[in-house]
């Protein structure tokens, strides 16, 4: 996939520090740098060629001829000489798009993800539960998780397996057995492939984003019976990730979903992404809930709208607000009060003054 004809264009987004390109049949591409968007002149190279020949070059003839039949494509590839992009293709208004991520070419580290170091290295000792890594698309989700799973791999002797709807960052085997599983090419389907999980005797299990019921549940399975298991969800904090989860089950089943996550869950991190006031950077934000007896008899007691007074004063447990994230980076000069007020789930408290 990807042919050698579009590198130049990949090359350009790598060189302007790209997160994403965007380019429509008609139209200029677009670049993402630092969170906002950029025209961009297309290399001299691919002026001119249709752009149904284009996008057959991006994903292939064969691909190219389902995604005339089915409207969409969703799939992944390396380019650059080992850079990793997400690809999307769609249609609007009769014309062909592409949204394009182009991900880090290496994995970050602990202290450059933003994230305070013992939180993330205890995650990465944990034996079993639910970790969960929910925010906006774009945010980073992908890339905290493979930041963690790369530091797992590179320090315990254990079976990693993931299941991903495309893989995007690639782990091979360090410490680790690392069995990566991509939709549709490596599996059927992502809910088969989570019945498979458990005869395939894995240690650590990444399920991608959990999708709908019959994913969450095997979530919780996974993380009762055993397994260290992660998951993403686009949810924008703890209280919205435990409704999002038990409103996905019947009212009959919601008072046990409720039992298997206060025992199983051990982490929600909320994160965003967030600008720089000069426009040279971004900046990881984030609100951590962490599991203690409190926030389990939360979950378990049908209270979990009171879990955020626990976040606000639970920072000896490693728990943390997004306004106490956001605070951090107007301390560091990044960015100021009032621009931070505008990522805040809770402006007029972020806005008061400190006590």
């Amino acid at each position: 996939m990807a042919d050698a004809l579009l590198e130049p264009l990949f090359l350009l987004m790598a060189e302007a520090n790209a997160s994403d390109l965007h380019w429509c049949e008609g139209d200029v591409p677009r670049l993402r740098v630092h969170g906002f968007l950029r025209e961009v002149t297309p290399p001299e190279a691919l002026r001119g060629l249709p752009f149904a020949e284009l996008t057959a070059r991006l994903i292939g003839r064969g691909n190219l001829e389902r995604f005339l039949a089915e409207r969409e494509f969703d799939g992944a590839a390396t380019v650059l000489g080992g850079r990793r992009i997400r690809i999307n293709v769609f249609r609007k208004r009769e014309r062909i798009a592409w949204a394009i991520r182009l991900l880090p070419e290496r994995f970050l580290s602990f202290a450059e993800l933003g994230l305070p170091l013992p939180f993330l290295e205890g995650i990465t000792e944990m034996r079993r539960g639910l970790v969960l890594v929910t925010g906006a698309t774009g945010s980073g989700k992908t890339t905290t998780l493979a930041s963690i799973l790369h530091r797992i791999n590179q320090t315990r002797h254990e079976h990693i397996l993931t299941v991903e709807d495309p893989i995007e960052y690639v782990h091979e085997n360090e410490a680790c057995l690392v069995s990566q599983r991509e939709v549709g090419h490596d599996t059927h389907g992502f809910h088969e492939a989570l019945r498979a999980a458990l005869r395939e005797d894995p240690d650590i299990v990444l399920l991608g984003e959990m999708r709908d019921r019959e994913s969450m549940d095997a979530a919780l399975t996974l993380a009762e019976t055993g397994h260290l298991t992660f998951a993403t969800l686009h949810t924008s904090g703890a209280v919205e990730t435990i409704s999002r989860i038990v409103s996905a089950f019947e009212a009959m089943e919601q008072g046990q979903v409720r039992e298997r996550l206060a025992a199983n869950l051990k982490v929600v991190i909320t994160q965003q992404l967030v600008p720089w006031s000069d426009g040279s950077g971004r900046s990881l934000c984030a609100e951590i809930m962490v599991s203690t007896k409190a926030t389990r008899a939360m979950i378990r007691d049908h209270k979990e709208r009171q879990l955020f007074s626990l976040i606000e004063t639970g920072s000896e447990y490693g728990m943390m607000t997004m306004n106490a994230s956001l605070r951090e980076l107007v301390r560091g000069g990044r960015l100021s009060l009032r621009e931070a007020a505008a990522f805040s789930p809770d402006r007029d408290a972020l806005l008061q003054p400190e006590r």
